[in-house]
C-alpha cells in the first residue's frame, strides 16, 4: 500500500467531478469481517506520529509528501497539524506502534459558499503492514467521520502513480481526473444518518477497549520478561555459589 500526499485546499471542484460512493454499499457486508481497530490521535500522539512518517522509506516519503521530505521537514508538518480543526486516525500493532495513519484536513474556516464543504484525505501505511487493507480501511472510516460531521465533498491530490490510492477513490465511487503526474480525485459524500453515527460510536468505542487491551498485554509481556530475568540471574546466582 502506498501513500498519499496531503495538499492544500486551493480549488472548487464543479459539480460534475462529484459522485456518490458508489462501492459502499458493495463493502457494507464485509466490514463486520474485516474490522481494523482505527483509534483518534491527539496532541500527545505528535511524536509517535512523527516516528510514523520518518519511518517511511524514501519512496513513500514522496508519495506522502510530493517531495523527498527530511525527518525535519516532517517534524515541521506534524506541528503543524490543527487538532482542533483537522481528524487524525491510526492503526496500532501488538505492541502499540503506530503503523498506518490518516489526516482530515478541513477547510479554514470560513469555508466558500460558492462551494460545498470538503476535506481532504491523507494516508501512510509502514512496509511492515501493507496487504492488510489498512489504507482503505482508514479511507472508510475517514468518509463515515466525514459525513457524520456534515461536510459533502472529500477530495484528494495525488501522484498520478501512486495507483493504490487512486485505486481506493476510485473503487469507492470518487471521479479521478489526470493532469499529468498529478492527479485529483472528488468524492461526494451522503449525508450522514443515524446508522452511521451509531456505527462511528460503536467503531470508536471499540477501538479504545481493543488499545487498552493491547496496553495491558505489553504491560504482562513486560512483567513476565522481568520476572523470568529475575529468575535468570538467580539461577546464574546459585550455580556460581555451588562451584
Amino acid at each position: 500500500m502506498h501513500t498519499e500526499p496531503i495538499p492544500s485546499a486551493n480549488s472548487s471542484p464543479s459539480s460534475d467531478h462529484l459522485r456518490q460512493p458508489g462501492a459502499e454499499a458493495r463493502r457494507a457486508p464485509a466490514r463486520a469481517f474485516q474490522w481494523v481497530p482505527i483509534r483518534s490521535l491527539a496532541r500527545r500522539h505528535r511524536e509517535r506520529i512523527v516516528a510514523h512518517l520518518v519511518s517511511l522509506p524514501p519512496r513513500d516519503r514522496y508519495l506522502r509528501f510530493g517531495h523527498a521530505a527530511s525527518d525535519e521537514q516532517i517534524a515541521h508538518y506534524v506541528d503543524s497539524i490543527e487538532f482542533k480543526r483537522d481528524e487524525v486516525f491510526g492503526i496500532f500493532n501488538r505492541r502499540l506502534e503506530l503503523v498506518a495513519m490518516a489526516h482530515l484536513a478541513y477547510e479554514r474556516a470560513p469555508q466558500v459558499d460558492s462551494h460545498p464543504a470538503m476535506v481532504e484525505f491523507g494516508v501512510s501505511v509502514l512496509p511492515q503492514a501493507r496487504g492488510r487493507g489498512y489504507g482503505a480501511r482508514l479511507f472508510d472510516h475517514a468518509v463515515m467521520h466525514a459525513r457524520n460531521r456534515g461536510t459533502e465533498t472529500l477530495f484528494i491530490h495525488a501522484l498520478s502513480e501512486n495507483t493504490a490510492m487512486l485505486k481506493i477513490a476510485r473503487n469507492a465511487g470518487a471521479r479521478v481526473v489526470r493532469d499529468g503526474s498529478e492527479s485529483e480525485a472528488w468524492l461526494k459524500l451522503p449525508p450522514d444518518t443515524l446508522g452511521s453515527q451509531v456505527e462511528e460510536m460503536v467503531e470508536t468505542y471499540a477501538a479504545e477497549v481493543n488499545h487498552r487491551l493491547k496496553r495491558h498485554a505489553l504491560q504482562l509481556e513486560h512483567w513476565f520478561d522481568a520476572v523470568n530475568e529475575v529468575r535468570a540471574r538467580f539461577a546464574k546466582g546459585l550455580v556460581v555459589a555451588s562451584e
